[in-house]
């Protein structure tokens, strides 16, 4: 194996010198799934010393149309995602260094795992992670590198401290609804695609090619063949919570983030958003139409149905999900629906 990276040393940007580099270095993999298998997969070939992948989820039959590294099998026992990554990971490279944390990724633990990472890669699906994400990057002064792909789309962006605005500096364009892959769908081009480009932004940093990173967001849609790239130097907000110069950052407060509950004796969790974040009943009305289920229009809410369970959506941006007590299962058909 003395000549396995041998093709990558002889890429004059990386060498023996940059290998060395990656060899020693850990990134942190926020996220298990379509991004964050390809991503692995791709880092570890590379030779990477260390990876943590923290997810929350198990392999399901609807993964494996874009979710490499998982089988029929891991469906069908319903594997967590990051067993039957680990497992296939260390087929591939059994030197390589794998943490796995098979748990909901809040502040706290975000911030325990960043501590031990070179980088962060974003292989999330909810803008509330990544606004974690964002602060314990700035917070530890740490690269992170955004990436979203939905139906046959991609955006990709290295976020980089004290250099670059960071992802809160760009809500007032980011949408405060995201299409998903639930209602919109995705095709596996498109994950190839932004992984591949965030994992290139990974081996940049990780290799001492900090000024190769890209400085533009690149947002590429590989069925309707456009690109655009777009620069964001001038959006940095000087008085940003998370990367000005009295940084809060608000996303690892306690009380930070978005809220989800069980309502006492109403079989109902209750989610109500992140305060920066703002959904409207049209914002619902959409989710519910390209969900293809009946919904219900009021002045005050958006009702509708979704896996058996009856949604309603204020105009307030609070959401009901009836005929539920577990707050996990909430928490993911919130994001199924925005995002």
């Amino acid at each position: 194996m003395q000549n396995r990276y041998s093709r990558q040393t002889l890429f004059s940007p990386i060498g023996e010198e940059g290998q060395t580099k990656i060899k020693q270095s850990t990134a942190l993999l926020i996220g298990c799934g379509a991004l964050g298998t390809a991503i692995a997969e791709t880092l570890t070939r590379a030779g990477i010393g260390k990876l943590i992948i923290a997810d929350r989820d198990y392999v399901e039959p609807s993964n494996l149309q874009r979710q490499q590294l998982f089988t029929e099998q891991d469906a069908i026992d319903g594997t967590p995602k990051v067993v039957a990554a680990k497992r296939q990971l260390k087929t591939i490279r059994d030197d390589v260094e794998i943490e796995t944390i098979l748990n909901h990724i809040d502040g706290p633990l975000l911030e325990e795992l960043a501590g031990k990472a070179d980088i962060i890669l974003d292989a999330t699906d909810n803008f509330e992670t990544r606004l974690v994400i964002n602060d314990i990057a700035w917070k530890l002064n740490i690269p992170w590198v955004y990436g979203a792909c939905v139906g046959s789309s991609s955006t990709i962006y290295p976020f980089i401290p004290s250099e670059t605005a960071c992802f809160r500096c760009l809500l007032p364009v980011m949408p405060a609804v995201n299409e998903t892959c639930d209602t919109t769908g995705i095709i596996a081009p498109a994950v190839q695609i932004t992984a591949a480009h965030q994992s290139a932004e990974a081996l940049k940093w990780l290799s001492g090619n900090k000024d190769a990173m890209r400085k533009k967001m690149l947002t590429y849609d590989v069925w309707n063949n456009t690109n655009v790239e777009a620069g964001f130097g001038r959006m940095k907000n000087e008085n940003c919570e998370t990367c000005g110069p009295n940084s809060t950052f608000p996303s690892l407060t306690p009380e930070s983030g978005t809220n989800f509950a069980v309502l006492c004796g109403r079989d109902t969790v209750q989610v109500i958003p992140e305060k920066d974040r703002v959904l409207s009943l049209g914002d619902a009305e959409r989710v519910a139409e390209k969900l293809g289920n009946p919904y219900k229009k009021t002045p005050y809410f958006i009702e509708m149905n979704s896996d058996g369970y009856r949604c309603i959506l204020f105009a307030n941006g609070r959401l009901l999900i009836h005929g539920l007590k577990d707050i996990q299962t909430g928490r993911k058909m919130y994001h199924q629906f925005f995002g």
